[in-house]
């Protein structure tokens, strides 16, 4: 039977590596890729100019605005006619192989629901970060007081990271990351899609989450290999972790109830205080450079420890809202 896979990718001033990104997906060995949309978030730059004029055959949607991951990702799909959707970013290199093999091992086991892969270096060294352990209250205790800063990796006292695992085996993992994900064209319409009230940064593990609760089981195919330049889609690091405590918050208040939610609140407000105390203590000391993210954190903590606003609230919020004080 054929199934056929449409490649979904979010731009946003990509221009410096979308070209390689769409070169290696159109040498990849995959017979049954049937689509390539590119969904633009009102780049700046030449992206568009190049993706027009060097890639007739992808489906170029015009965003309009920065409209963040979720929003985008979610307009792409909708353009879509596959069986499976993957998601995948425009600073990566796919393997030659790796979308047919995490395809053929979809089709064969349709019971992990999400797919990801093994994702590298451009030195051909791990990069980690192809998929997480679902947060906890004990990750994020380990987190409020600094256990994860002093054994970073490690399996037990830094649980989301997964350490010590070279993603070299077949394994189910809490958190497959949008970087290169795999899912079933059903399954996505099932789970409602990414939340888009997350900007950036939260909304594959909001979908993860959605996933377990409906029987599935997140899985990384070591064999599917892509290489992954983390950094170049993000933004300015302040504002990348303004976005990113934002998402953890509203995973929080989202998930968790009760004295669960407060504690997880009370633990993310708590390890960023402690940092940002320790960075101001160590720059007055000329020991580090003044200003570091973690006192821009505590000081913006009004701007996320809310979270997103609910999706009956009319309001979304967009990167160019985040202030950086």
């Amino acid at each position: 039977m054929r199934f056929t896979v449409c490649i979904v990718i979010v731009s946003y001033n990509s221009a410096d590596n979308i070209v390689s990104c769409l070169n290696s997906v159109h040498a990849s060995d995959s017979e049954n890729l049937s689509q390539i949309i590119v969904v633009d978030n009102d780049s700046s730059d030449h992206t568009v100019e190049l993706v027009e004029r060097l890639f007739p055959s992808v489906k170029l949607i015009r965003s309009g605005a920065n409209r963040g991951f979720a929003a985008a990702v979610n307009i792409g799909v909708r353009h879509s006619n596959s069986d499976f959707v993957l998601l995948l970013n425009p600073d990566t290199v796919v393997e030659e192989d790796a979308i047919r093999t995490i395809t053929e091992f979809a089709q064969k086991e349709p019971q992990y629901g999400i797919y990801g892969g093994r994702t590298l270096k451009p030195d051909g060294t791990l990069e980690p970060s192809s998929c997480w352990g679902l947060p906890s209250l004990w990750s994020m205790f380990l987190f409020a007081f600094g256990i994860t800063t002093l054994a970073p990796g490690n399996r037990w006292l830094d649980p989301e990271s997964i350490g010590g695992w070279l993603r070299d085996t077949l394994k189910e993992v809490g958190v497959v990351t949008g970087c290169f994900l795999l899912v079933p064209r059903s399954v996505f319409d099932e789970l409602g899609g990414l939340d888009e009230r997350y900007f950036m940064y939260g909304e594959d593990v909001d979908f993860a989450i959605k996933a377990r609760a409906a029987g599935y089981r997140p899985v990384i195919c070591p064999d599917a290999v892509i290489i992954h330049e983390v950094g170049k889609s993000s933004a300015t690091l302040g504002k990348k972790m303004l976005l990113l405590y934002r998402g953890k918050a509203c995973l929080v208040r989202t998930h968790w109830h009760g004295m669960a939610r407060w504690s997880g609140l009370s633990l993310l407000w708590l390890g960023t205080c402690l940092r940002a105390a320790s960075s101001s203590i160590g720059s007055r000391l000329n020991l580090i450079s003044p200003r570091t993210h973690w006192e821009m954190l505590w000081r913006t903590r009004k701007q996320w420890i809310d979270g997103y606003p609910s999706p009956d609230h009319g309001a979304r919020a967009d990167a160019n809202e985040v202030e950086i004080c």
